[in-house]
């Protein structure tokens, strides 16, 4: 009987390549970041045509029905339902509703939270919720001097420690988190007063947040990304020794 050898375990992935590999799986894994950003690839990161419209639609909805008729009830069933649309939609399409999905409770949630207090400003403690723990997780990564631009930029060029190994790339990693962090504040220190604003009472405070909201998501992402971008891909060029990695 031939003398069967115990094969040898296959490693387990280390955390960041199990974070890489989810990045690279991802809609933003179809970004390549050494090329030339193009509009093109910017909205296929969103998700497409498809992804944009999935991330805006429930929003200009719930302003637009809030702005004329001012019942809570109509203004967030109605987004509510458009976003369990979509995921069905894209069920029965066998896609991948992902996007769909994290919308879907993403509304459902401000749904619930607005129809509970019955006050529409309440719509959107969800989103200010999502954007704390988002400026948290960034700033964490600043403090143990892992910028969270540089992981998903590792992760994307299949070199996770490429952005320890030299000044250059280093200093962009940093520079990109810092805008992330700054883009994501700017709308908390905007919006919060106007919530409170809204709750205060203030006529039309409810429709100006959730215009604001809509201003300050898509677009401005897109502007943060194409700027995130261009910083990355000047540093693309620069050769990097992996072996030598800045361990700290």
């Amino acid at each position: 009987m031939a003398d069967e050898r115990a094969q040898p375990a296959e490693p387990e992935p280390s955390f960041s390549e199990q974070v890489g590999a989810a990045i690279r799986g991802s809609k933003l894994g179809h970004l390549d970041p050494a090329a030339k950003p193009t509009p093109h690839a910017m909205l296929a990161a969103m998700g497409g045509v498809r992804g944009l419209v999935e991330s805006l639609l429930p929003g200009i909805l719930f302003l637009a029905l809030y702005a004329t008729t001012k019942d809570v009830l109509l203004a967030v069933l109605v987004p509510l339902a458009v976003s369990v649309g979509f995921v069905a939609w894209r069920v029965l399409q066998k896609g991948q509703p992902v996007l769909a999905f994290a919308g879907l409770i993403g509304v459902g949630i401000s749904a619930a939270v607005a129809l509970l207090t019955g006050q529409g400003e309440d719509n959107f403690l969800w989103g200010f919720t999502v954007n704390g723990i988002v400026i948290t997780v960034l700033v964490v990564s600043m403090l143990v001097r892992r910028p969270l631009v540089g992981i998903i930029a590792g992760a994307l060029t299949g070199m996770p420690h490429a952005w320890r190994t030299e000044r250059a790339k280093r200093a962009v990693a940093w520079r990109a988190t810092v805008l992330w962090l700054a883009v994501i504040a700017a709308r908390l220190a905007l919006q919060v007063p106007m919530y409170l604003a809204a709750d205060a009472g203030t006529p039309g405070a409810v429709e100006w947040l959730a215009a604001t909201k809509l201003i300050m998501g898509v677009p401005l992402y897109l502007a943060a990304l194409w700027v995130s971008w261009l910083m990355v891909r000047a540093v693309m060029d620069s050769p990097a020794d992996a072996t030598g990695a800045d361990a700290r």
